[in-house]
């Protein structure tokens, strides 16, 4: 899934479904992936499904669009009201890790949870969060569909903390799992699991977080995701990747930091086992 398809083509219209400060959600009539668009400062969250524009926030070049506007996308271009915006660039939201050590991951998960320690997260206390990252560290693909299909579109807001939690955990679960070894068991999961949360969910979830679990499905995720995976493969700083990533929302960027920890555990376990079998095997 590629934000190409949908730009490159001729015009496809839409609608504003919701307008911030420094972000622009629009929701395009077309049946494929992604369906909604995001036009962005270049200071705020860089979704996946993101073109970014060149003025900041402060600018306020988003100040004359309102929800319920129509837009258009496609012939590079994207429309809405006053605000034109031609496609110059294109930027890569799967992330390139290349091999990691199964003692970085290990220090990179400990680094995790230090930092989730006092973080506030939007389903603290719900038991399913958990469950499914003891499912996924036990290969338990069942019982791990089982628990991910409770929490879609669970919590308020435009990306419900259920969904960032999943969306997190699909991406970790497939950049990891093929970047270390014995990371086999991790991308099946990454591939079934991601099959069974996106199957309905533009019924179950926001049309938004929809285009995200697609999108995480397909191993996309946000710059911010993105820098702290980087940062677990020892290719960037780690903390201030964190801090940027907490950062984000009222409580996404801890629903995201979940999400990453319980994938990463997930992958360690599951590699050490496969190792372990190997060496018994051998």
């Amino acid at each position: 899934m590629s934000l190409r398809d949908l730009l490159d083509p001729p015009r496809t219209p839409g609608r504003v479904i919701a307008a911030f400060p420094a972000a622009l959600y629009l929701e395009m009539r077309t049946a494929a992936e992604p369906r909604v668009l995001a036009v962005v400062c270049s200071d705020a969250v860089r979704l996946p499904n993101s073109v970014v524009i060149a003025a900041g926030s402060r600018d306020r070049p988003l100040r004359s669009i309102h929800e319920g506007e129509e837009a258009w996308a496609g012939d590079g271009l994207v429309e809405v009201g006053a605000l034109r915006v031609r496609v110059r660039r294109w930027w890569d939201p799967s992330p390139t890790l290349g091999p990691v050590a199964l003692a970085r991951l290990t220090h990179g998960v400990r680094e995790l949870e230090a930092a989730l320690a006092d973080a506030r997260f939007g389903l603290a206390g719900h038991p399913d969060p958990h469950l499914l990252a003891g499912r996924c560290a036990d290969g338990d693909l069942a019982g791990a569909v089982e628990a991910a299909e409770r929490i879609v579109g669970l919590g308020p807001g435009l990306t419900p903390s259920g969904d960032d939690v999943l969306a997190a955990l699909l991406v970790a679960l497939r950049a990891l799992g093929g970047s270390v070894q014995h990371g086999r068991t991790a991308l099946w999961l990454a591939d079934w699991l991601g099959a069974a949360v996106t199957a309905d969910a533009e019924t179950r979830t926001t049309t938004l977080a929809a285009t995200l679990l697609h999108c995480a499905a397909d191993g996309q995720a946000s710059a911010e995701v993105i820098a702290v995976l980087r940062g677990i493969a020892g290719l960037e700083p780690l903390a201030p990747a964190l801090r940027r990533l907490l950062a984000a929302g009222h409580t996404s960027g801890a629903d995201l930091a979940f999400g990453l920890l319980a994938g990463c555990r997930a992958v360690l376990t599951l590699s050490l086992t496969a190792l372990k079998g190997h060496r018994a095997s051998a």
